[in-house]
């Protein structure tokens, strides 16, 4: 398997991608409003807010954001509320719950950062050690493709059939079809198949930044469990430690665990009604202007967006300026979608 890494720096926001075999494994975005303290890796001095011993559980306040989870254990000693404690984050927050951290060290002090995380281009190293990090156009393409796959929920499957994958509150549902995939003995076909499926399976929960409780529905029945257990770690291997499987159920699945570290894309990129959020639309608008400007330099850039949006680009847009001149004007249209924008060069 061969990995390559991309690193878009662009204006509000930067996006890291790992490629596996041509295809994207990682997605990995950092915006310029995200709270340091937040970010895995990062390390704080925090206060720890409550103790809660029945759960087994420290909720700890950070400098920014939400309260982090600190999961009480014999090596944590007595902690006691007020306490302030030096912490590492190792699971960012999703949702509505906040992120996970470890126990680093004692402290002294109110909630402060301590050490930033590590930066992207750190980030990308240790994921694709062998890969030289490629920026400029390549590494856009490839974070536009990234990002735009991740948002999808249907997947081809290498040789035919394809794969859906659905989140819930409790878990993540992966289900394997087998569809009108070539081949002339069904049950070589339909054993292809969920190989192939756990392998694309692996990668797009990676590129989706998901975890927790995966349970993969295959496809037929009579399945080779020690095959698939073996071809499941192999896949998943890049996701430890912390991975675990289950046997092959008599009801044809595969139940495993893969750690939660990043918050998903999906959370990234859509706001709380599944849609395009704002920040996300804005970036983009942001982007194709600057694609434009470099494309016809020294022309004046209009663009038409709904008027929340435009607003919400106008910050970005300032800095665009700064770096292209003031040849940048944005038409708030109040007839036009919110996630449908127009750049021209008049």
């Amino acid at each position: 398997m061969s990995r390559r890494a991309y690193l878009d720096a662009g204006i509000g926001e930067a996006r890291g991608v790992v490629v596996l075999d041509g295809r994207p494994e990682r997605l990995l975005i950092v915006r310029d409003d995200d709270p340091p303290c937040q970010r895995l890796g990062a390390r704080s001095v925090a206060r720890a807010r409550k103790i809660d011993r029945a759960l087994g559980l420290a909720f700890l306040q950070l400098p920014e954001g939400p309260d982090a989870v600190l999961e009480l254990r014999r090596e944590s000693g007595r902690l006691v509320e007020g306490q302030a404690l030096l912490v590492e984050i190792r699971s960012e927050g999703r949702g509505d719950k906040g992120p996970s951290v470890r126990l680093a060290g004692e402290a002294e002090g109110p909630p402060k950062l301590a050490a930033p995380a590590p930066a992207l281009e750190e980030t990308l190293a240790a994921l694709a050690p062998d890969a030289a990090i490629e920026t400029g156009p390549d590494a856009r393409a490839f974070a536009d493709a990234a990002e735009a796959e991740a948002l999808e929920s249907v997947f081809p499957i290498p040789g035919g059939g394809s794969l859906a994958v659905e989140r819930t509150r409790a878990l993540i549902a992966v289900d394997v079809d087998v569809g009108a995939r070539p081949g002339a003995e069904a049950k070589r076909n339909v054993r292809a198949a969920n190989l192939a499926a756990l392998a694309a399976a692996a990668r797009i929960l990676r590129l989706k930044g998901e975890g927790g409780l995966v349970v993969i529905d295959l496809a037929g029945r009579g399945h080779d469990g020690p095959a698939l257990i073996a071809a499941a770690r192999s896949a998943f291997a890049p996701d430890n430690p912390g991975v675990a499987l289950g046997p092959v159920s008599r009801f044809g699945t595969l139940e495993l665990t893969v750690p939660r570290r990043r918050r998903p894309a999906l959370e990234r990129l859509l706001d709380a009604d599944g849609q395009l959020s704002l920040e996300t639309l804005a970036l983009r608008l942001t982007r194709a202007l600057e694609r434009q400007a470099t494309t016809d330099p020294g022309a004046r850039i209009r663009a038409r967006a709904a008027p929340a949006l435009a607003e919400r680009a106008t910050p970005y847009i300032r800095r665009l300026a700064e770096r292209f001149g003031a040849r940048f004007e944005v038409v708030a249209d109040p007839d036009r979608p919110r996630d449908r924008f127009e750049v021209e060069a008049p």
